[in-house]
């Protein structure tokens, strides 16, 4: 680059500074790496570009199933077949299969068992039998396979072609759903009835992807899940009393439901208002099911999700609206009518502002129920439990929001959980206003998290879900990751840019399945900034925030004031400080991140002749400061008397 006269003129004048002057400008040195050096990303290909999107030779695997289910309500068994098609479309050439059996979590002898409480959740009291697998074939011919915990290696009679290479199989399997469970799913007793939860309940093909071939860790109870998207034809069969809800469309109204109630469930498809299709005084009574004593067969169709989850009680109300083609309806025991009432009203008005901000809900089908489990998320069915309005609506535009993370963009649970918890945590808290009228409800609050980052204990965000100590994994990859991207919105980049580039990552990777490399790529490259500082020290590291007024010059002649600055902590924020006069008024002043380049000490000056008696940095309280007492410079009583 050429250097002009003024340019040099410019170097030259800098080069003369007071001795005064060289004392604060002085830069404190630092290491050749910093916390704004390039991350250490996987190199960009043609699967993960360098923009933070699916290349051209992105692919992942497809898992179609075919499920006939029964619901044995007295012994609590579920029995099931499957008819199973896997689609090999990797490069790679597969000489087996690997399939979760998650249901053995809750034998005595599994991993999750035997570690009991000493993870973040824990399955001490948690009990069964797991799976009982009868039948593994292929064409007829049994398949040979070893049972590892949670997984089952499956030898295949020959290795399935790559790119676009099928494999077709069979299982039966059956199990007994535990009387204690400690989350996902499990039974409740409701007042004349059973509701059952049913989850995790089908031997599924483990997932095979280009960054770790086979995804084989143990299911242990804090990890959720990463499993294949896929089509599913479910069909469950229970007691005739039972209603059945379900991931899905259900196919056969006229079968399994009242010609009333059928009626009434075209009519709420179109309503905008909550429509009972079984109403409390109904509910488990003779005339809320098709006459006959048969069991009845329910038969769903799902398309393009992860998984698959059921409920099923001889006790359910149903009701249910609709929204842009969307049936949305909850399911619930009569005792519960007083607070779920609501419920179908508060899973629309959810999903509305998610459409609204994010992107589009895209399935037909939105189901909420209220069972044993407190709060736990399918694809179009949710699991919730709440005794109050404020409850219930926290926990069901939580659980519904996870229709976006992960059920959309598909992400791997057990090693990143933040990019599953942590995101939905962050649209939840602006979901508050979609139904209380409230923008302030639920809102993540980054200026008071600087408590937090004082214990010397947490772990990085970017931990794998079940290597958390009991009580930390909420906390850090709930409301650590939601404080983050609230900061980032609402603080560094601003709503609109924010926002553009975290829709470009949900429309990118919808359907697909990012790594952490890929979602920080792609809001750097939609955004058009570096926040290599910001994912290293709030994601990658558990460092701190702590801005320091370290002290004020104001020489008598000029009254030019110098302020001195530190960043103490392992992460610099933007500088933003207030400086108060004597003459009654301030002055506000915002400086960009990049200011802590060269140093973590910084010195700015002031014009004017009015005398300063206050500066504050972080005045708005914007960012998670662990020490705000070093924040405020005030003049001395001494210095006042002096001027």
């Amino acid at each position: 680059m050429r250097t002009s006269a003024i340019m040099l003129a410019f170097l030259v004048a800098a080069a003369v500074v007071p001795a005064q002057d060289a004392d604060f400008r002085r830069p404190e040195p630092r290491p050749a790496a910093t916390i704004f050096s390039p991350l250490d990303l996987p190199a960009p290909n043609s699967i993960r570009t360098g923009a933070g999107a699916p290349g051209p030779d992105y692919w992942q695997q497809k898992v179609d199933y075919r499920i006939q289910a029964e619901l044995l309500p007295e012994s609590r068994t579920v029995r099931g077949r499957a008819a199973i098609r896997y689609h090999n479309e990797s490069p790679d050439q597969l000489d087996y299969l690997w399939l979760n059996l998650e249901q053995n979590a809750f034998r005595e002898d599994s991993i999750a068992a035997r570690i009991g409480g000493r993870t973040a959740i824990g399955m001490r009291d948690a009990e069964g039998d797991g799976y009982t697998i009868q039948t593994l074939r292929a064409k007829g011919k049994d398949l040979p396979y070893r049972v590892y915990d949670t997984l089952a290696r499956v030898e295949l009679p020959k290795p399935i072609p790559p790119g676009g290479g099928v494999f077709d199989f069979e299982v039966e399997w059956e199990f007994v759903i535990p009387e204690r469970v400690f989350r996902r799913f499990g039974i409740r007793k409701a007042a004349g009835g059973t509701i059952f939860e049913v989850a995790q309940w089908f031997p599924s093909v483990a997932v095979y992807d280009d960054v770790h071939g086979w995804n084989t860790l143990p299911y242990i109870g804090t990890g959720e899940f990463y499993s294949n998207f896929g089509d599913y034809e479910v069909e469950i069969t229970a007691p005739a009393e039972y209603v059945v809800v379900c991931t899905g469309e259900l196919l056969n109204p006229k079968e399994v439901f009242t010609r009333e109630q059928a009626a009434r469930l075209r009519k709420a498809a179109r309503s905008s208002e909550t429509v009972m299709i079984i109403d409390p005084d109904e509910a488990g009574g003779p005339n809320s099911r098709p006459p006959g004593k048969r069991p009845l067969t329910w038969k769903f169709r799902a398309e393009n999700v992860r998984t698959v989850a059921w409920a099923a009680s001889d006790v359910f109300v149903l009701d249910a609206a609709g929204l842009d083609g969307i049936l949305i309806q909850s399911a619930y025991p009569k005792s519960d009518y007083k607070v779920w009432k609501n419920s179908t009203q508060m899973l629309r008005a959810a999903i509305a502002g998610y459409n609204r901000r994010w992107f589009r809900y895209p399935y037909p089908v939105a189901t909420n129920v209220s069972g044993a489990e407190g709060g736990m998320e399918y694809p179009m069915i949710i699991f919730c439990r709440a005794g109050s309005e404020e409850g219930l609506y926290d926990v069901t535009t939580h659980e519904i929001g996870h229709n976006w993370f992960p059920m959309v963009v598909n992400t791997d649970e057990r090693r990143h959980a933040w990019m599953d918890e942590g995101f939905n945590t962050f649209i939840n808290s602006y979901s508050g206003e979609d139904w209380f009228d409230d923008p302030g409800w639920g809102r993540q609050d980054p200026g008071s998290w600087g408590g937090v980052l004082r214990n010397p204990r947490l772990l990085p965000i970017e931990t794998p879900a079940d290597h958390f100590p009991a009580g930390m994994y909420g906390q850090i990859e709930y409301s650590k990751t939601a404080v983050g991207l609230t900061m980032l919105r609402e603080s560094i980049l601003g709503p609109e840019r924010f926002d553009y580039a975290f829709r470009k990552y949900i429309e990118r990777w919808a359907f697909k399945s990012p790594q952490p490399a890929d979602f920080f790529r792609c809001m750097e490259d939609a955004a058009g900034v570096d926040l290599a500082w910001f994912w290293r020290g709030w994601f990658l590291e558990s460092a701190t925030v702590d801005l320091e007024v370290t002290g004020v010059d104001q020489p008598e002649e000029n009254r030019l004031g110098r302020i001195t600055f530190r960043s103490l902590g392992g992460m610099p924020v933007p500088l933003r400080y207030r400086v108060g006069f004597a003459d009654g008024t301030s002055e506000e002043y915002d400086l960009p991140v990049e200011v802590w380049y060269t140093s973590n000490r910084i010195v700015e000056r002031v014009p004017g002749d009015r005398r300063i008696v206050s500066v504050e940095a972080d005045w708005r309280e914007e960012f998670p400061d662990i020490n705000r007492d070093n924040n405020l410079w005030l003049a001395s009583e001494e210095e006042e008397d002096a001027r």
